[in-house]
């Protein structure tokens, strides 16, 4: 469903079941970016009426995930730590068109933002299955199905804004520069992406 290229190595899970402190801090923070990447979204673009509808409730649900996970550390008596740049996200950042219309360049604001749920939810459909404390799986598979949603709200605004063709061939490109920043990336357990 996703079109991923390259699969999450499923080592990952146990690097980041040995240090949950760590990963549920990276995690928080990939929340508190999500929401603020749609607030992004609606000031840069507040004419895109749909966009405007849709992103909206989603600010909402993001922050709503960063105090879960906030609860989750207080629950396990863990602290949030520092945020720390995500090479991941900066890697796709590079990947953007530079330049072109405004309208170019929120086509490849929504393909990050979709490429970069897809991933997640990825990951946390590992975490759901494969992590060894069943709360956690719970925990996770709920993530795992709201970022599920919002990928694939971001491909159908991309759609709904630029067409099927153009959509298509772009988020090809995505996905195949993706493939490649993973190859380039070691595996962490102290990072969701």
């Amino acid at each position: 469903m996703l079109g991923l290229k390259l699969p999450t190595d499923p080592r990952w899970v146990n690097l980041a079941e040995k240090d949950l402190e760590e990963i549920l801090t990276d995690h928080a923070y990939c929340e508190q970016k999500a929401a603020t990447a749609c607030i992004s979204l609606i000031q840069q673009y507040p004419e895109k009426a749909e966009m405007v509808r849709k992103l909206a409730p989603i600010v909402t649900e993001e922050w709503g995930h960063f105090r879960m996970v906030l609860l989750e550390l207080e629950r396990r008596g863990l602290q949030l730590g520092r945020q720390r740049k995500d090479e991941y996200v900066n890697d796709l950042l590079k990947f953007e068109k530079k330049g072109g219309s405004r309208d170019e360049r929120l086509l490849e604001k929504l393909l990050v933002c979709a490429l970069i749920e897809a991933r997640s939810c990825e990951r946390f459909r590992l975490l759901s299955l494969h992590i060894g404390e069943e709360d956690l799986k719970e925990f996770y598979h709920k993530f795992m199905v709201s970022e599920a949603g919002h990928y694939r709200m971001f491909i159908d605004l991309a759609k709904h804004y630029f067409g099927e063709e153009m959509v298509k061939e772009r988020w090809k490109a995505y996905l195949e520069h993706e493939e490649e920043i993973l190859k380039g990336l070691s595996l962490r357990g102290d990072r969701m992406h």
